[in-house]
């Protein structure tokens, strides 16, 4: 064992990657899924859509509060376990989804699926920063940013085509049989693979951890609907999560290592991730509210708007690994850039005229840009870790960007509708995702000068 990769054959890594990347992607496709079905789903079982909306406001928050455990978990337990454990909690969960008759049993479903998902994202990841040699790990975080980027775009328009016409448990059992084929394979050829480490779990910094994560993505849901009490929320929850930093950096062995903030290669870079992401979350967000709002078409149509873009994202991913590999990160994430300011011109001027298609090219451009960005973004930010902080990494890097971008979500939204006019609104968001790419380039400004400088 090196100090940045476990040394494991070639074929046993690429059984172990295969199987861990099939049932991340299927878990963050069921993630949004959901989003269009809500509409029905309140009909159906005859509550509010407020109500209906904690279908993914709470698996968002669920994914928050397990995500920050999950170093602890993958020091302490073996890694076929884990993965064991966590796709068979997800298959109980989605089989809750298949029979519920009411909201209770259905927001359970998916609140189960979401303590499953969060586990199974960090696995992922963190095995395959762990497993494959550094000189790939651009390849391997390429495949890796392909899923996080493109599942949950896929998602809506996959649902889209099942509640055209199927009902909304479909959307339960059509994942049904895929994740069991996952947890199946998994137990015939996932061997164990990393050590187990001595660990004890720190009661205080999971107990500061849960309550902080949950007031800080609760609040970014009742700002919508109470600016007051999100505002307590959300000040009281980043009080919690200061005071769980603080004890991190007192205890001799944390729960979650922070002190990797130091690399300038992991605080930068994961900035700059992070900001790829708002922008496409963002995007992905306020498409569908002007189509539908605007152009009225029908929410399979907006899906299918999305699915190219989608597409092209995930095919790009993949290469920009490859790229970083051969190449580094800079030339990539400057194209990836001016690639997305460019589309974003356009929108700021989109009306009710605007074609279908005029819609579906620019948000092709954009999802170009942003797998040229957060791919090679990812890595790079991984570049300066040992293996016993990768774990640590991976909680940290997808805690942050759940939380962030749950926020860009809900930003979008309230930026959209607080003008008079959608449209108005519309160019205000397509405004602040510009904003953000000119933010993006100025932390790579910064990150480049001090790599000058070592």
């Amino acid at each position: 064992m090196t100090s940045n990769t476990i040394n494991i054959d070639r074929h046993t890594r690429n059984i172990i990657a295969a199987i861990l990347l099939l049932a991340d992607f299927i878990s963050l496709a069921s993630q949004t899924m959901i989003v269009t079905a809500l509409p029905i789903i309140q009909q159906d079982l005859h509550v509010s859509l407020t109500t209906a909306q904690w279908l993914t406001t709470g698996y968002t928050l669920i994914l928050g509060l397990t995500i920050p455990l999950f170093s602890n978990i993958y020091n302490k337990y073996t890694d076929r376990g884990i993965y064991l454990s966590t796709v068979g909690l997800f298959i109980i969960g989605t089989a809750l989804g298949c029979i519920a008759t009411n909201f209770p049993l259905l927001l359970l479903a998916r609140l189960t699926q979401a303590a499953a998902g969060g586990v199974i994202m960090s696995l992922q990841m963190t095995t395959m920063i762990s497993i494959f040699p550094i000189e790939k790990r651009g390849t391997v975080l390429g495949m890796t940013s392909l899923i996080i980027s493109t599942a949950p775009a896929i998602g809506p328009t996959l649902s889209g085509f099942l509640l055209e016409y199927l009902s909304w448990r479909w959307l339960f059992i059509s994942v049904l049989p895929l994740m069991i084929v996952c947890w199946l394979i998994g137990f015939w050829k996932l061997s164990n693979y990393s050590p187990i480490k001595d660990v004890r779990f720190d009661y205080p910094s999971i107990l500061t951890s849960l309550i902080g994560t949950g007031l800080a993505l609760g609040s970014l849901s009742v700002f919508q609907s109470n600016l007051e009490a999100g505002l307590s929320m959300l000040v009281s929850g980043c009080l919690f999560i200061w005071w769980f930093v603080h004890r991190q950096l007192h205890l001799k062995r944390p729960m979650l290592k922070v002190t990797i903030f130091k690399y300038p290669s992991f605080r930068l870079m994961t900035l700059v991730g992070l900001l790829a992401f708002m922008i496409m979350l963002g995007t992905e967000q306020v498409y569908p509210i002007f189509t539908e709002k605007i152009l009225h078409t029908s929410s399979l149509t907006s899906g299918l708007i999305l699915f190219p873009g989608a597409l092209a994202n995930g095919i790009v991913a993949f290469f920009a690994g490859r790229l970083y590999d051969q190449y580094g990160f800079k030339w990539l994430i400057i194209s990836g850039s001016l690639l997305i300011a460019l589309a974003s011109i356009p929108l700021l001027f989109i009306s009710s005229s605007t074609s279908i298609l005029t819609l579906t090219v620019i948000y092709i451009v954009r999802l170009i840009g942003n797998a040229l960005i957060f791919s090679p973004a990812l890595t790079e930010a991984f570049s300066d870790l040992k293996l016993e902080e990768n774990s640590h990494g991976t909680a940290l890097n997808n805690t942050v960007r759940q939380i962030m971008g749950s926020a860009s979500v809900t930003m979008m939204v309230v930026i959209t509708d607080a003008p008079r006019s959608i449209v108005q609104g519309a160019h205000w968001a397509f405004g602040v995702t510009l904003l953000m790419v000119v933010v993006l380039m100025v932390v790579l400004g910064r990150y480049l000068t001090i790599k000058k400088q070592h």
